[in-house]
């Protein structure tokens, strides 16, 4: 019966790669309904499952598709191998010991593939996963537009000039975001993401022993306990971006703003007097509105120039692209 729902998809997947070459391709939200449906509902299953045995990698998935979409675009490319042409994204300082979650995107690629071969990409799963990841944790949930081909090529150059950092001021955030076509507010939205999840201590060091202006004397105090300031000693140390509620899914990132407790400058910096001040506080009065916009965004950054059509390729390993005879 797999076998047979395979040849389908595959006859399916030619159609759409003939349909491509005389129209422009679009991502839908119903591209895999008609004869891979259940694709969707193993991707589900594979993230639930991986975020029931660590609550964390919830947010690490999230974080991987967000890393992924603002270097050349959603297209899987962060999740390739360098080989001897290819210097990609994996090892560059952003990423390299910090983003997570390859081995359960590997396994979810496994299990598609051994339903639907060579039909669902790379970049289509990182999509799919981010949105289950965030319902798996309590946070909302989005229809995914689908139809996103993978890169055959990564570039490490890219991550430093197109991935947020977290010395970066208000006014460089601003400009990145909307260097991707998303607004000040969805930067704020998205940031909303860190309600979940950890950072290492090399993030946030010098910020909590420098006796910053804008963090709680007490709060700083808290981590300098677990993250000294000696070079090199505890850097891989990791602690929750959320103090309160660090494995689900809500507003209290923004509650923390607003006392000060801001883990990462980069976060911190939303809430200093600026003209983000105001989206802080809409979303501490109304978890809703937080949740909503998420969603909504989550989607905007999606759709951040995608491959599509004819372009690119269906990645069999989402490490690796195959060379075309």
């Amino acid at each position: 019966m797999a076998s047979t729902v395979a040849w389908v998809c595959l006859i399916f997947a030619l159609l759409l790669f003939i349909s491509s070459m005389t129209c422009e391709a679009h991502l839908s939200s119903t591209f895999y309904d008609i004869t891979c449906s259940k694709a969707l509902s193993t991707i589900r299953t594979a993230t639930r499952s991986a975020v029931s045995h660590e609550r964390r990698m919830a947010a690490s998935l999230i974080r991987l598709h967000f890393h992924d979409c603002f270097v050349q675009g959603c297209d899987a490319s962060i999740l390739l191998d360098d080989t001897p042409s290819i210097l990609g994204e994996k090892t560059a300082p952003t990423n390299a010991g910090s983003v997570r979650g390859y081995e359960v995107i590997d396994e979810i690629k496994s299990k598609v593939e051994n339903v639907y071969p060579g039909v669902v990409s790379c970049a289509d799963i990182l999509a799919v996963v981010a949105r289950d990841a965030s319902v798996a944790v309590g946070g909302p949930s989005w229809k995914v537009n689908l139809g996103r081909r993978d890169s055959t090529t990564a570039r490490l150059s890219l991550t430093e000039t197109n991935l947020p950092k977290v010395t970066d001021d208000l006014d460089r955030l601003t400009s990145l975001f909307r260097e991707k076509g998303l607004s000040e507010r969805d930067m704020v939205v998205l940031s909303g993401s860190h309600t979940t999840g950890q950072a290492r201590c090399v993030t946030f060091c010098d910020r909590i022993h420098n006796n910053a202006s804008d963090i709680d004397a007490g709060f700083a105090s808290t981590r300098k306990r677990k993250c000294s300031l000696a070079i090199g000693s505890d850097d891989e140390k990791i602690a929750p971006l959320d103090l309160v509620t660090p494995n689900s899914f809500d507003n209290n990132y923004f509650k923390n703003l607003i006392q000060k407790k801001g883990l990462l400058q980069s976060d911190q910096i939303l809430f200093s007097g600026g003209s983000t001040d105001s989206i802080v506080t809409e979303y501490i009065k109304s978890p809703s509105t937080f949740k909503n916009d998420f969603a909504a965004a989550m989607v905007r950054m999606g759709d951040i120039e995608p491959i599509t059509g004819s372009q690119g390729q269906i990645r069999k390993l989402c490490s690796v692209f195959f060379m075309k005879s």
